[in-house]
């Protein structure tokens, strides 16, 4: 790939991404799969004034081989110097740069009713870490092409042509143009424009239907609203979180949720698939799900905890975004959600809550925020699917029709 335009995609991930602070410091966590990539961004974090970057690598072999081996016990104890970690990140506020490259299959096989007991036993540790932090750091998320990847994706190509592929599509479906910057201001404000229309309309509920078996109603906070785009600290620095990011999205209201919804995308999770599913909602909680691939994983992704079986975010996509344009399915969250409407299951987002910076986060979830440890993103959109807005006084207004804007 040409180094000049990985340099510019990596400015945009500093600038336009977590748009780093003169002085702050700076955590990329990583997969070992684009070495140069990252020499790259760091050095960019400097060039934008970064006090100190730091890497954490990871490796999903290494992540099999450790739940293989160690025991429950020595998987859910944290060492002081973890504890001593989640303290400094809760002071110091780093900006947060994840770079996905994960292997969707990379961790087929790996024990993972062992991996959700681990996971459940240590986050009432982390939790508390995460709610001192929530709104006050700037991250984001983009990625960077593995083989592995690649070759899921592109089967027939060589592993060079399959990551020369990747690349290509990636930095399409991420706007990297001769001047990307300007491109994120535009998409930035087209998006807040959809914000303001859909805001003016005091949606309460919204009806979904399409042709594929969805047909359920979601309720919204009265208090919340819709974003979309770029966001803000709650110290004032704007960062765009998601690189791609094409969605406008609100989180509905914990318990206000009724009837039955389809997949329209595979959704990776814990590095497996799970395939050609649908979930059926009552009182706003998963009381029944299907899947044709790894149904056993979706059951224990909704009960992870108490909040897991909830809505956590509505999100619209139109079927004509630039992601979705591509037509090829990339087996990420990252990008296939933007290639498509979509619901995430578990915890919700705050700061959709109206003046949320006057609310304390337990007072937000009083409003209808629903907690959870997990936030997993499932795709909902068709071609014809439809969303129904509708007020407090009954009013509908058609916000979707056939899977694209029509507002």
């Amino acid at each position: 790939m040409n180094k000049t335009v990985l340099k510019r995609y990596a400015n945009l991930i500093v600038k336009m991404g977590v748009n780093i602070q003169k002085g702050q410091e700076v955590v990329i966590q990583a997969e070992l799969d684009q070495p140069e990539f990252i020499k790259i961004l760091v050095e960019e974090c400097y060039k934008a004034g970064a006090k100190k970057v730091q890497v954490e690598f990871a490796f999903q072999p290494l992540q099999k081989i450790h739940a293989k081996y160690r025991s429950l016990k020595t998987m859910t104890t944290f060492e002081d110097w973890e504890i001593e970690k989640l303290k400094w990140r809760v002071k110091e506020l780093p900006a947060m740069i994840y770079i996905v490259s994960e292997d969707p299959d990379g961790l087929k096989g790996i024990n993972q009713d062992k991996v959700q007991k681990a996971t459940a036993k240590r986050y009432p540790v982390i939790k508390p870490f995460r709610d001192e932090m929530e709104n006050k750091y700037q991250w984001c998320i983009a990625a960077v092409p593995s083989v592995a990847w690649a070759k899921k994706m592109f089967p027939h190509l060589s592993k060079n042509q399959a990551v020369s592929k990747l690349w290509e599509v990636m930095l399409t479906a991420s706007r990297i143009t001769d001047e990307p910057i300007v491109e994120w201001k535009n998409l930035n404000a087209d998006l807040k424009k959809k914000c303001d229309v859909l805001n003016a309309l005091k949606i309460k509920k919204l009806k979904y239907k399409s042709n594929n078996g969805t047909d359920i109603t979601v309720g919204l906070i009265e208090e919340g609203s819709f974003l979309g785009g770029s966001e803000y600290t709650l110290s004032g620095v704007e960062f765009n979180p998601n690189i791609p990011s094409e969605e406008v999205f609100t989180s509905p209201k914990r318990g206000e949720a009724e009837g039955i919804v389809y997949s329209s995308k595979p959704l990776s999770y814990k590095g497996e698939l799970i395939e050609n599913f649908w979930i059926k909602f009552k009182n706003g909680k998963a009381v029944e799900v299907h899947a044709e691939k790894n149904e056993e994983l979706l059951r224990q992704m909704i009960s992870m905890d108490d909040g897991a079986g909830y809505l956590g975010e509505c999100a619209l996509i139109s079927k004509f975004s630039p992601v979705n344009k591509l037509n090829v399915l990339f087996y990420e969250t990252l990008f296939d959600e933007n290639a498509s409407c979509h619901f995430a299951l578990g915890c919700g987002y705050s700061n959709t809550i109206k003046n949320y910076e006057q609310y304390t986060l337990e007072q937000c979830r009083k409003l209808g925020i629903n907690d959870s440890m997990i936030h997993v993103d499932f795709m909902i959109g068709t071609d014809d699917l439809s969303i129904i807005g509708i007020d407090d006084k009954g009013q509908e207004t058609q916000i979707f029709k056939d899977g694209d804007w029509a507002i």
